[in-house]
């Protein structure tokens, strides 16, 4: 009678293939949850990370946006009362025409675009478009200048007897690629421009008189913000 050889278990040497084959695999932490939740799990939480990072960056330069304008305002507010912001007149073409800040001396009025950046800015005066360049991205900008004469001409419309500059305050921190135009500053400079402005000789402008022009002017209530914000958005 043949003799099976066996293994050190008694059982018989042929058996041992068949039952490696049954044998079930020890699962990994990997192989566990599937390779197609893996993917999904680190892909979300790519996702995650990139928006809080575009939320936070919009929430910072609209933090910054406030933080310039209150800084402009402080800065007109201490030479004189004859301040106007968010100020909305008459097209001087027709539609309606909104001036960020102006300040009326008896030297004229200083009517400002403000303009919150960070990053690299490029443009010159006659520019329909500038440059402008930061960590992340490049993009175009309509030239603040020519968007800004457009509100000074709507001024000169109300005042035609009292000189208007144009000024541009670039907020944030801001570089030019080249030296900026006449009139384009950073906010470091304002305080500087709007003293100058206020001191030097000018044409003897009635203040008291032309302030009460402009604000017979204004067009105030919510009528009028709504008609700005219609005529913006359809633009």
């Amino acid at each position: 009678m043949p003799i099976l050889r066996t293994s050190l278990s008694g059982l018989p040497l042929a058996a041992l293939p068949a039952m490696a084959a049954e044998s079930t695999t020890v699962p990994t932490g990997i192989t566990g949850i599937g390779p197609s939740a893996f993917v999904f799990t680190i892909a979300a939480a790519l996702l995650a990370t990139l928006l809080f990072r575009a939320l936070a960056s919009r929430a910072t330069l609209a933090i910054g946006r406030v933080l310039g304008r209150l800084r402009i305002r402080r800065i007109l507010a201490a030479h004189g009362r004859a301040v106007a912001h968010d100020a909305i007149l008459p097209g001087a073409y027709g539609g309606l025409a909104r001036i960020d800040h102006a300040l009326l001396t008896s030297n004229g009025l200083l009517c400002i675009r403000a303009v919150h950046l960070n990053g690299t800015v490029t443009g010159k005066q006659d520019d329909a478009q500038w440059t402008h360049a930061d960590v992340t991205r490049k993009n175009r900008l309509l030239n603040p200048l020519i968007q800004n004469e457009g509100r000074a001409r709507a001024v000169r419309k109300v005042l035609p007897d009292v000189p208007v500059q144009n000024l541009v305050v670039f907020t944030g921190n801001v570089t030019f690629g080249s030296t900026p135009p006449p009139n384009v500053i950073t906010l470091e400079r304002l305080q500087g421009v709007v003293t100058k402005f206020a001191q030097d000789a000018g044409p003897g402008v009635d203040i008291d008189a032309a302030w009460s022009c402009l604000q017979g002017a204004l067009l105030t209530g919510d009528e009028a913000q709504k008609d700005f914000s219609a005529q913006i958005s359809f633009s």
